[in-house]
């Protein structure tokens, strides 16, 4: 399970640093939780995907 978890925020730090996002509340991604990271997708995923409030389309 824990090995799932930590696949699981690699992937969203990778995503997250190709919008250039290196750092959430002045810590580098690799020090913040998982739900921190999921929170700050979801943010970016809105922002950018012109249908991200309606969550009709996932990215994965």
């Amino acid at each position: 399970m824990r090995n799932s978890i930590e696949k699981r925020r690699q992937k969203l730090i990778n995503k997250l640093v190709m919008f250039n996002i290196y750092k959430i509340d002045g810590k580098q991604l690799y020090e913040v939780s998982l739900s921190s990271l999921q929170a700050e997708y979801k943010k970016i995923q809105k922002q950018f995907h012109p249908h991200g409030e309606f969550d009709s389309i996932r990215w994965t």
